[in-house]
């Protein structure tokens, strides 16, 4: 399922920049060259939740951000919600959607929103949101078949799923020209994985760009670790265990959402194993399949409002 509109982007590989371009290992390890947290997303992030104060701070905090409240309004009155009436306040959206979700998709939209600081030639923006609400939404599917004790908690499906690409984020702040090529790249070769690509032309992988960035900005462990091994879930023995765990639903979604909405390809296909890994009966994968890509569609339907 891929939704990218590639007619749209320019066709062949850029050539590779010349050596005066910046080293990206030698930017990353400067603090002050990565992007600094939205202030909105700091204030949510400080938040205590689970009293009637904090949760009266975060309605209030959404609705003095035009951004946040329409999406989440938005959200609230989509077919993944499919409500009776419309929903014409952030209260109303809370009341549906619940406080926790309402907490973990306004930080990710927080987050996102520095997509509006930098304006790349060669990878939709626009993808980027459908593809980064569409894995964040099938993590939610996954969850519904997890054992109770193993199964993340709600905020911290959300949110991983909807920062684990903030590593492209970080090297168009770093690197605009290289970014532009390596999306360029990517576009010319589809069927070949992502992390190859990105090793090849930068010697380091978006997956561990979002790691060092969600590192600066002193995000939990758990997220640091599920943005950093999302595509090698296997490698992440000392990462905390929800962190392995977010890692590897966000592999399994991906594998089974090969390319949604975005240009990053990833090898399909989950093993016994691989379901067993998250206590989930290798059986019950056909059923999963029809709800992830639900829940992938209903993210899509929803982004598109974004545009």
């Amino acid at each position: 399922m891929n939704a990218s509109n590639m007619s749209e982007k320019p066709r062949g590989t850029p050539a590779k920049s010349a050596g005066a371009q910046m080293d990206i290992t030698q930017a990353i390890n400067r603090l002050d060259a990565l992007p600094a947290m939205p202030v909105i997303a700091q204030k949510l992030l400080a938040l205590q939740m689970g009293s009637e104060v904090s949760e009266k701070m975060l309605l209030m905090l959404i609705e003095q951000d035009p951004q946040i409240s329409a999406k989440i309004i938005g959200m609230a009155n989509s077919a993944m919600v499919a409500p009776t009436r419309q929903v014409v306040s952030v209260r109303g959206a809370a009341m549906l959607l619940g406080i926790t979700r309402v907490y973990s998709v306004s930080i990710g939209i927080a987050i996102m929103s520095l997509m509006n600081k930098i304006n790349p030639r060669w990878f939709s923006m626009q993808d980027l949101w459908s593809h980064s609400f569409g894995i964040a939404f099938a993590m939610t599917g996954i969850a519904r078949f997890m054992p109770s004790q193993s199964r993340p908690k709600e905020d911290q499906i959300l949110l991983a799923g909807l920062l684990h690409d903030i590593g492209y984020l970080a090297l168009a702040f770093l690197d605009p020209q290289r970014s532009d090529e390596l999306h360029g790249c990517l576009a010319a070769e589809p069927e070949r994985p992502a992390l190859a690509i990105e090793k090849e032309m930068l010697e380091i992988s978006h997956d561990e760009l979002g790691a060092k960035l969600a590192r600066h900005w002193n995000l939990p462990d758990e997220i640091i670790a599920a943005l950093r091994y999302h595509h090698t879930p296997d490698e992440a023995k000392t990462a905390a265990a929800e962190g392995q765990t977010l890692a590897r639903m966000i592999n399994i979604v991906e594998k089974l959402l090969t390319s949604f909405s975005f240009v990053e390809y990833v090898t399909p296909g989950v093993s016994d194993s691989e379901w067993e890994t998250l206590g989930i009966d290798p059986a019950m994968a056909e059923k999963i399949n029809e709800k992830v890509a639900e829940q992938a569609e209903h993210a899509l339907q929803f982004t598109r409002t974004f545009a």
